[in-house]
């Protein structure tokens, strides 16, 4: 990166991918080229950790790494929304509407994913999305205001619809947010005298033949088993096919009434990649083994945006999880520096290190290195990983598990986040895909 001219890269977005790119290449570069993140948020959000953040048991800070406290980067406040590949320029707008440009000479595409919106009449207007910390603070409002509205009425059938909870999709986020949701608003409802002898209902549905799809059959059947022991209606080869402000039909036939319903049918890439005017394969970005795009050496890309081969299983890509993002990021960061001569370049190629599900309390799923794990081991496995993994915060987020151990937990709407801000999708509802099941967060 010796160049006269000091060199400039660009990386687009700051979540897995493009967090880890920006910490490597900041200490690869030692100063000698620019490294730009341009993203909306200044914070990396862990994702994993957010259905605590819903369920009151972490601190929304927690789960947010400032961009500043970690690597040399700049980082550039702003959403990119067109890239000109001919010319090497990004153009973002900034929080306040301004809209500006900016010149790179390598660029790093991971803007990620966004949540996966059905052409299912009613459920952009009706559902609570879940990939965000403003929608994890408004779902945990939303749940109580529900408690709270329920202790009110008198009307019965009211009651019974502001205490029935529906989440669609049963992958890792959907499975996490309906074990921890359940027992947050059972903990919530035994605190209010009119609530305790009224059974609260919690659905969890899936296009899918089980729970947990993409995790080992055993976990996904302990999974099924510990929510079910706790109440939590599985319902698996169904889905939603209307949303009304009065509740869900789902494609059995039955109606649901419910005020509640929170979508986790998977994400799609960002629909910056649509814009591009590059190859893309099932919305993502194509990039060679290397991450780096076929006929544009200065273009990488990699996390959920990216089309990446996966090695390991010949003809297929490799999923859209935070792990494989993470590592990309780590490769791409390796490779962009390769291309100025100061690494060796190296194609991305990986082995699972296995999955974990927190299933609140005291129960877990994981199979760290292919071994299965259920119970207090795979809960300690699971929070363990999660430390680890997890860039800052490591010393809150375990205090934070401990005082929730051992005292109540803190129940109350704060109202920060109104409806409003937080819209299930503002793009066009995508077409019905082959396969509408869930895929885990990334």
């Amino acid at each position: 990166m010796g160049a006269a001219r000091r060199q400039r890269i660009i990386i687009v977005g700051a979540g897995f991918a493009g967090f880890q790119a920006a910490r490597s290449l900041t200490r690869i570069a030692n100063g000698a080229a620019e490294v730009v993140v341009i993203s909306p948020t200044d914070y990396f959000l862990y994702l994993p950790l957010l259905p605590e953040v819903a369920a009151g048991i972490l601190d929304p800070r927690r789960v947010a790494v400032p961009l500043a406290d970690h690597g040399s980067a700049r980082h550039v406040l702003g959403e990119v929304d067109k890239v000109d590949v001919a010319s090497r320029r990004v153009t973002y707008t900034n929080p306040e509407g301004g809209r500006a440009h900016m010149g790179y000479d390598r660029l790093v595409i991971a803007v990620g994913s966004v949540n996966k919106l059905l052409p299912v009449p009613g459920v952009a207007e009706h559902a609570h999305g879940f990939r965000s910390i403003g929608e994890a603070l408004y779902l945990r409002d939303h749940l109580l205001r529900q408690l709270e509205l329920a202790d009110a009425t008198n009307d019965p059938a009211e009651r019974a619809a502001r205490l029935s909870f529906v989440v669609v999709g049963a992958g890792y986020t959907g499975t996490e947010v309906a074990a921890q949701g359940q027992l947050f608003t059972k903990d919530a409802a035994r605190r209010r005298p009119g609530l305790r002898s009224q059974p609260i209902r919690w659905l969890l549905a899936d296009l899918a033949p089980r729970v947990l799809p993409e995790l080992d059959e055993r976990l996904a059947r302990e999974a099924h088993r510990v929510l079910a022991e706790r109440g939590v209606e599985v319902r698996t080869e169904t889905t939603v096919e209307v949303a009304t402000k009065e509740g869900v039909k789902l494609s059995n036939g039955e109606f649901v009434p419910t005020r509640s319903l929170i979508w986790c049918v998977g994400v799609r890439p960002d629909p910056l990649i649509d814009g591009l005017d590059l190859p893309t394969i099932k919305g993502r970005l194509v990039v060679d083994e290397y991450l780096r795009v076929p006929g544009h050496p200065e273009i990488f890309g990699c996390g959920d945006a990216a089309a990446v081969p996966d090695l390991t299983r010949p003809g297929q890509l490799t999923p859209m999880t935070a792990q494989h993002a993470h590592r990309q990021g780590r490769v791409a960061a390796n490779n962009v520096a390769a291309s100025y001569g100061k690494r060796r370049l190296v194609p991305y190629k990986h082995h699972d290190l296995g999955f974990v599900v927190d299933l609140g309390g005291a129960k877990a799923a994981a199979n760290p290195l292919g071994v299965p794990l259920t119970g207090v081991t795979a809960k300690a496995v699971t929070r363990g990983y999660h430390l680890l993994a997890t860039p800052a915060n490591r010393l809150r987020i375990a205090a934070d598990w401990l005082l929730d151990a051992v005292l109540p937990r803190q129940i109350v709407q704060l109202g920060l986040v109104r409806a409003s801000a937080v819209p299930l999708a503002e793009e066009t509802p995508e077409q019905p895909d082959a396969d509408l099941r869930a895929t885990q967060r990334g």
